[in-house]
């Protein structure tokens, strides 16, 4: 029976690349464990939501004793708010293997429904856990593909590398390069105003950068703009920059990590300048986790943490494609 002859209850992933699944999430654990890191599981579903606005979250009801009637639940983004609750707890450095839910995102890198490990270790900054990534990642990926020696890059030094401009330089710069590519402005009017300096970075990033990171190895993107630091620290200069990093291999994104913000102050005003955003974009303006908020004013110890896309790294170590092809049953087929 060929792919296209099987009933539409049949699973999308063969047989062999289920069994590739879990010697990756066994490898995954084996590895956290021996390096001290402790398993945990936190809730899935929450009263509050990531308010992040590249991330939209997906809504269920409880209608049990115990809350509200029709109590509004939001399925995580990731497990890092609760995570870290544990880390202000005294938990010690962490990890999880859980599922993870994202709206608005299906497609050849994207399920609605996806594993993610999320892992936070103490005591290092962002360099020293990417150094801890490429190692796991290699014992993940032990006899199923060749890597050449990892590679760091930063921000600037990617753009400089692949796209030719500073992206910490006038926004002019960006739109010309977009125009010399035959990528008109006038093709993401809907998204980008000429004073959006972020928007024009990523479009420069995703059609430049990224397709020609991490081909045959390992690389880690590093020192990001401060106006994309999301929950990490920023490190003064000029410019400021974020102490954040991602991870590529083969033009695909696997995981994106922090030296994570540890000022509770800080991280109040960055949830309101979201809420702000999303407010003035349309989008639903979430409740932020005030329990999150009390923990960090309790103090979270000093850690970096990062969230690895397993899914994304099971299909390229099974050398495929599209991401549905390493799901037992995809979105379409849920």
């Amino acid at each position: 029976m060929t792919a296209d002859d099987r009933p539409d209850w049949w699973p999308v992933a063969s047989a062999e690349t289920l069994r590739l699944r879990a010697r990756i999430l066994s490898r995954l654990r084996t590895f956290l464990d021996r390096h001290g890191a402790l398993e945990v599981e936190t809730p899935i579903l929450s009263r509050c939501a990531a308010t992040d606005i590249h991330l939209q979250s997906m809504v269920t009801r409880y209608t049990g004793p115990g809350s509200p009637i029709g109590q509004t639940l939001y399925l995580h983004t990731s497990p890092e708010f609760p995570m870290k609750r544990l880390l202000a707890a005294g938990s010690g450095s962490i990890y999880q293997l859980c599922k993870a839910f994202r709206d608005g995102e299906s497609g050849r890198l994207h399920n609605p429904e996806f594993t993610l490990l999320e892992w936070y270790q103490i005591g290092d900054d962002h360099h020293a856990l990417m150094d801890r990534l490429a190692a796991l990642v290699g014992a993940a990926l032990r006899g199923l593909l060749e890597l050449a020696p990892t590679e760091k890059i930063s921000y600037r030094e990617a753009f400089l590398r692949y796209a030719g401009v500073d992206p910490f330089a006038d926004v002019a710069g960006l739109i010309g390069w977009a125009q010399h590519h035959d990528i008109h402005p006038q093709d993401a009017s809907a998204v980008l105003s000429p004073d959006d300096l972020d928007g024009w970075r990523d479009l420069v990033l995703t059609h430049a950068v990224e397709p020609n990171l991490g081909r045959g190895r390992l690389v880690f993107v590093h020192d990001y703009p401060a106006s994309q630091a999301a929950l990490a620290r920023v490190r003064p200069g000029v410019p400021p920059l974020a102490e954040r990093f991602e991870l590529y291999l083969e033009g695909v994104e696997l995981a994106n990590g922090y030296h994570e913000l540890a000022d509770a102050h800080e991280l109040d005003r960055r949830f309101n300048a979201d809420l702000e955003r999303r407010h003035a974009r349309g989008l639903v303006v979430v409740p932020r986790d005030e329990r999150l908020l009390a923990a960090m004013d309790g103090g979270l110890p000093d850690c970096s943490g990062v969230a690895l896309g397993i899914d994304r790294l099971i299909m390229l170590a099974a050398g495929v494609h599209d991401i549905r092809k390493v799901l037992a049953f995809p979105f379409e087929r849920a």
